[in-house]
């Protein structure tokens, strides 16, 4: 079970998925995919609110999220040290907290759902002002994590304006 250097850079690979801290932290594996991986473990996101978090009450939602980014910052770190990566392509547990932050008490309903992934996509890979300021300045594990946190706070609000406008 080793990361591999590509470009100078140590990276994650699929051999490292029997560590089931790796597992947890790459979306079940879905960051492991070739291209787009946050897009990947995004869509996982996706299917596991869809299926299980979009019924729970919001406090119930944001419990789940709270807990997650509490984990997920610690296992991030844990992965980090152990293999000698950093933010790392394949992690993307930070993918399923943004978007679940970015779907907090959204109707289960496919239009608010697919708005709300499209936007919370959209802040994090073009990274306007606070979600940039957060990645640059916020070291280690909570790094990771915290851009994500802020780009599907901003995608949650957008979103909760866009369904009262539509309304």
């Amino acid at each position: 079970m080793k990361p591999t250097r590509d470009n100078g850079a140590t990276r994650l690979t699929i051999d490292c998925w029997k560590d089931p801290e790796v597992l947890l932290v790459t979306g079940f594996g879905s960051g492991f995919a070739p291209r787009a991986p946050g897009t990947w473990g995004s869509l996982i996101a996706l299917l596991i609110w869809w299926l299980w978090l979009a019924g729970l009450p919001w406090p119930g939602q944001l419990a789940v999220i709270v807990i997650t980014l509490l984990v997920g910052t610690w296992l991030v770190g844990r992965v980090g040290r152990r293999y000698g990566v950093d933010d790392d392509p394949g992690i993307v547990v930070d993918e399923f907290v943004g978007l679940w932050l970015a779907l907090l008490a959204a109707p289960h309903a496919v239009l608010p759902a697919l708005l709300g992934f499209a936007l919370f996509r959209l802040f994090d890979i073009w990274k306007p002002g606070p979600v940039r300021f957060a990645e640059r300045k916020t070291p280690g594990a909570l790094g990771v994590m915290l851009d994500d946190v802020v780009a599907g706070g901003l995608a949650a609000g957008v979103l909760q304006v866009s369904l009262r406008l539509i309304d």
